[in-house]
């Protein structure tokens, strides 16, 4: 069991889902990100996830996508994000779970990669376009250096095709709440409280599911954790605040009263 899975798991045992935020690395800069990573552990984390900028990010809505392009201004490269992770973890000891498109890390080297989130205290990485059929060794080496892939699956995503993504994600299945990009809704279908408790049975016992995409509000937050995920993702609420030039100090509010919304 990876540091994602225990944490999560720890977290569920104290009567809460894990909540888990987003922030694009080095938005608007690499030392102003930092300080938003600062105020994230401060505000509740008990996750963190860190996107990792690049130029074709088909799978981000505008929010995202304009964070991204700040970010690349000064932090093109996975060299830059790993020294954002670093600097991170020798203040805060939760995991952080890189957030990446695939083309930079094979730029970049699999067996690199994974050697430099062992190095940085680097937890995880998230490939949305990887598909779990063309990904095995990379799967299987960040498997043997015990840093957890989380695979995305749907509520559209049939029993069969879940069971394959379950049996090579390790750290948490990451449960997309609604079909399109990132970026915050307003409310949540009706359809998917039933989604996730369909999810939550068709996946191996000890293998958490974290609900994201469209996620902005404590009630969302709260409505899929007592549905039955065992954490919450938050992305485009924050990152938008962070674009509109919001101090740290009011995104750990922001974050204390999303990381209530958990509470079972």
């Amino acid at each position: 069991m990876n540091e994602i899975t225990t944490k999560i798991d720890e977290t569920n045992q104290s009567g809460s889902g894990a909540f888990i935020p987003y922030l694009m690395a080095g938005d608007p800069s690499p030392e102003k990100s930092l300080d938003y990573v600062r105020a994230l552990a401060a505000g509740g984390a008990d996750l963190i996830e860190l996107g990792v900028p690049f130029s074709d990010p088909v799978a981000d809505g505008p929010t995202i996508q304009a964070a991204g392009n700040r970010a690349l201004e000064t932090t093109n490269n996975l060299d830059e994000v790993f020294k954002v992770v670093r600097k991170a973890r020798r203040e805060i000891d939760i995991p952080i779970i890189l957030m990446s498109y695939y083309n930079p890390i094979l730029q970049f080297g699999e067996l690199e990669f994974l050697k430099k989130c062992r190095e940085t205290g680097t937890d995880g990485v998230i490939l949305p376009d990887l598909p779990p059929v063309e990904g095995n060794g990379f799967f299987e080496s960040a498997r043997e250096s015990d840093i957890g892939v989380p695979l995305l699956a749907t509520p559209d995503t049939d029993a069969s095709r879940l069971k394959e993504i379950s049996e090579k994600t390790t750290g948490f299945l990451y449960l997309v709440t609604r079909p399109g990009t990132t970026g915050a809704k307003s409310d949540l279908d009706e359809s998917t409280g039933s989604a996730i408790r369909s999810v939550k049975d068709g996946v191996p016992e000890g293998l958490p599911v974290c609900a994201g995409f469209g996620l902005s509000t404590p009630k969302q937050v709260n409505r899929v954790i007592r549905a039955g995920a065992d954490g919450a993702i938050v992305g485009s609420a924050i990152v938008v605040r962070v674009g509109n030039g919001e101090e740290p100090e009011k995104i750990e509010r922001f974050v204390g009263e999303l990381k209530k919304g958990t509470k079972i």
